[in-house]
Parts: C-alpha cells; sequence; structure tokens
C-alpha cells in the first residue's frame, strides 16, 4: 500500500492525497482546489495529477472548496478519459456540493465575463457548470457510522468532524493478505463547544493518520472571547459612520456569525442596523442547514424549541440578486455586509472591497485562515497598496482578526486529540493542510508526546506503507 500527497502538502488549500493498495484499489481522498496567486492557482487546478479513469472511489471529507473544489475536473473531457467511479460522502455534504460546485462553476464564467468586458486577458474556466452537475451523479451518501464497502479490500466509516456541517473523519480498513490496517484521514478536525455544530468525534487507535495542521503552534480564543470582539467590531464601526464588511465561506463562517449575532440581538446586546448576508450561496447552503439539525449541538436544538429559525432575525438581509448587492455600494449609512468569499480570492465581497477599502471609516473583520499569496493574507498583513483584479487601491479601511470563529482545531485542540491514539499502534503521522511552520511546531508537539514518526509530506511525496 502507498499514499501520494498531491495537494494541501505544506499548504493550506487544494487537499488531495491518493491511496493505492496492495490489491490495486486507487482512492482519492479529496479533490480540492489550490487557492493563491492566479496563474499558479489555475497551472495547478487545471492539471489533475493521475487519470481520473483510474480511480476507483473518491472519499470526500467535507464541502469546503479547498476539498472539493475540482470534482467537477474528473468528469471533464471524452468519455473514456472520465472518472466512473463513486464518490463517497456524507448526506449534509452531499447536499451542500449539489449548490457549492454548480456556484464555483458560476463564479469562474462571471470572473471571465468581467474581465473580458474590462479588457483583460482572464484564463479560463478549470470545469463549466455542467461539468459540476454532471459529478453529482457519481455521489453516494453514507451517515455517520455506517460501514461502506468502498472497493474489495477497502470499507470506510464516518465519523463527525465537527468543522462544518457534514464534515467527517474518514476512517479505511485495509485488508493486505495476513494483516488488516486502519487508516484515518482527519479531513478538517473541528474545535470542542461549537456555536452550531456537536464536538469532534474520536476515532479510536489507528495505524496510519493523515491530519491537517492549520493552526499548529497556535491558540485561538474561546467563543465567549469572540462574541465580545465581534459586538465591540460592530460598534465601533457604527460611531465612525462605516460600514462591516466581513469576508467568510458561504458555508460554515457565514452560519456561524449569524448565529452568534441572533443570540446577540435577542439578548438585547446589539444596536438595530441593517445586516446583509450578500452571497446567493451563502443564502441556499442556510436553508441546507435547517434541513440537517442532526447535525447540531445539543445547545441549538434546544434553541429550536422557541426560536425556529436560528438563521434569521428583524434586520438581517439575505440578497440574493446582483441588483440588490450593487445597492450596497450607494448605502451611505453604517451596515454590515457579510459575503463569500473568505480569502477574498472571488465572488461578491471583491467588489465589496473594490468599493470601501479606501475609506478609513469602514472596518474588514477577518474571521478565518488566510491563505499565502490571497487577497486576504495580503491585507491582514497590512500592506498599504493591494492590487484587486489588476487595480490597485489603498488599503485605508480598518482591518480586525477576530481567529476564533475558525472552524479548525488550534494547536491544544490537536495534540489532545491526536494524544487520545495508541502510541505503540500508530505507526506514521501525516501532517497536511498547514504552512511549514505551523507543521514544525505540531511535529514537535507531537515527538514530545511519544509519537515517534511524524512527517510534514512534500508535494507529489509517495510513502510506501
Amino acid at each position: 500500500m502507498n499514499i501520494r500527497f498531491l495537494g494541501a502538502a505544506r499548504t493550506v488549500t487544494g487537499s488531495m492525497h491518493l491511496l493505492t493498495t496492495q490489491a490495486g484499489s486507487r482512492i482519492l481522498l479529496d479533490c480540492g482546489l489550490y487557492q493563491g496567486r492566479r496563474r499558479e492557482a489555475y497551472e495547478i487546478n487545471s492539471k489533475l495529477p493521475f487519470d481520473p479513469a483510474s480511480l476507483d472511489a473518491v472519499i470526500l471529507s467535507h464541502a469546503h472548496i479547498d476539498h472539493s473544489g475540482n470534482l467537477p475536473s474528473l468528469v471533464k473531457g471524452e468519455h473514456d478519459e472520465r472518472f466512473r467511479g463513486k464518490i463517497y460522502t456524507t448526506h449534509a455534504t452531499r447536499d451542500l456540493c449539489s449548490i457549492m460546485l454548480p456556484d464555483s462553476a458560476h463564479i469562474q464564467e462571471s470572473d471571465v465575463r468581467f474581465l473580458e468586458k474590462h479588457k483583460r486577458n482572464p484564463f479560463p474556466p478549470i470545469y463549466t457548470s455542467e461539468d459540476a452537475l454532471r459529478v453529482m451523479e457519481h455521489f453516494v451518501t453514507v451517515s455517520y457510522h455506517e460501514t461502506v464497502q468502498v472497493t474489495k479490500d477497502v470499507t470506510c466509516t464516518f465519523y463527525d468532524a465537527g468543522h462544518i456541517l457534514g464534515s467527517a473523519l474518514v476512517v479505511l480498513d485495509i485488508d493486505e493478505d495476513d494483516r488488516k490496517i486502519r487508516f484515518c484521514f482527519t479531513g478538517d478536525l473541528g474545535r470542542p463547544n461549537r456555536p452550531i455544530l456537536r464536538d469532534p468525534e474520536f476515532v479510536g487507535d489507528v495505524d496510519y493518520l493523515i491530519t491537517e495542521s492549520t493552526y499548529g503552534g497556535r491558540t485561538l480564543a474561546g467563543y465567549p472571547d469572540l462574541q465580545q470582539e465581534l459586538k465591540k467590531t460592530i460598534i465601533e464601526t457604527m460611531s465612525r459612520g462605516g460600514k462591516l464588511i466581513i469576508p467568510a465561506f458561504a458555508v460554515g463562517r457565514t452560519q456561524d456569525i449569524v448565529y452568534l449575532l441572533n443570540v446577540m440581538f435577542e439578548r438585547g446586546e446589539l444596536p438595530r442596523l441593517p445586516i446583509y448576508v450578500d452571497s446567493p450561496l451563502a443564502m441556499n447552503a442556510t436553508d441546507i442547514f435547517r434541513t440537517h439539525p442532526e447535525c447540531f449541538n445539543r445547545s441549538v436544538v434546544e434553541l429550536l424549541h422557541t426560536d425556529p429559525d436560528p438563521f434569521g432575525f428583524t434586520t438581517l438581509h439575505y440578497l440574493r440578486s446582483s441588483d440588490e448587492s450593487k445597492a450596497l455600494n450607494n448605502r451611505r449609512e453604517p451596515c454590515v455586509i457579510i459575503s463569500a468569499s473568505g480569502m477574498m480570492e472571488a465572488g461578491r465581497v471583491v467588489h465589496h472591497l473594490m468599493n470601501n477599502i479606501e475609506d478609513p471609516r469602514n472596518t474588514i473583520l477577518i474571521v478565518g485562515f488566510q491563505a499565502e499569496h490571497t487577497l486576504g493574507r495580503r491585507i491582514v498583513e497590512g500592506n498599504e497598496v493591494v492590487n484587486i483584479w489588476g487595480e490597485t487601491f489603498a488599503l485605508k479601511a480598518q482591518v480586525k482578526v477576530i481567529n476564533g470563529l475558525s472552524a479548525h482545531a488550534d494547536h491544544a485542540e490537536l495534540v489532545g486529540y491526536i494524544g487520545g491514539m495508541n502510541k505503540e499502534r500508530l505507526r506514521q503521522i501525516f501532517l497536511v493542510h498547514g504552512e511549514e511552520k505551523a507543521q514544525d511546531a505540531l511535529r514537535t508537539a507531537l515527538l514530545a508526546e511519544g509519537f515517534p514518526n511524524v512527517v510534514a509530506p512534500a508535494k507529489h511525496t509517495r510513502y510506501d506503507l
């Protein structure tokens, strides 16, 4: 058996790992889009590092685009060149992908039209809306704790990862001659005590582990602290007469923010001001959240008895049309605008930044990890001038970072989760989905915990197990 690390290797985007068993089964773990410099991202995403037709199955940990976003590329091209197997995932993940993958294609196609209109040379879409719809035919949904036969020698069981709706820790049981191997892929591991979702489940002991490492070496604030920070930021921006722009992933982060705002409004802790969720995808995703209460934690389930819609309140407005979005550019009164994408590389939030980034009354509130070479990272780093779609803008708006809303486990939470596993049985830990500094910190901590073999594979590295 061997594993090749084809994405999210010493970086945090483009999750993609190819497992080949002794019996010849070829299983892809995730198929995400790489996010970064536009030319580099296009080169990486448009050329899959394997033959899609050679895959037996794909196992998808969750719906975030850096884990699911390149699935439509599997079914591009001539019929005999396409992926013909099944994509195994949870019910909620399948439902989210049914809106997120067509939306990803639509954004690519829309960005091309926008850049052509402004006499710039865009990169062509990586895949089309037709590809995004076609790949949905390959999805097979599996409940948490249900074991499914993926190939003749591999079974798969999903456990709740507590990261976003439907996110799963993947456990593979592999038969190899006279031995059985238990293999775990965390996908993205969530945090305990989240506002909406249940805590991550412990999968027990395994022989091999692939784990994310996004916040290795870093400690994140708890939710009570971040709720007060969010409240403080809103009030300070209002007092300046400015707009609060919150770039947020349409799935997960947007619903967390809306839920927290709902709680604060119900308690009378916030002034009444208009709040706009400007993302058709976030609007559709919120509808899917409403249909999957089985993923909610106990406190939200109990809240549903008194508040049937924790994702809506009187001053909250969901915007679907582009005309409604454009109208916000002419608004002069204070408001909150929550818009995708989270790393500010595409989507409506880019237009809101272009229209508001040079006004010192405004605030850009960063609520998630910003990968290297993204617009979000340049804003977090405080670049005085930033380039947005070929135009330069002075960064005069206030920039505020609240990391406590992250859906990723922090350093102590990662070490605590992995530390519960049997050190004698766990032969190898592979660190992915993290920058090198974070991985170095987490590797040092896990070695100190007594795990003997911890590595951070380079891209395209193959390990024989």
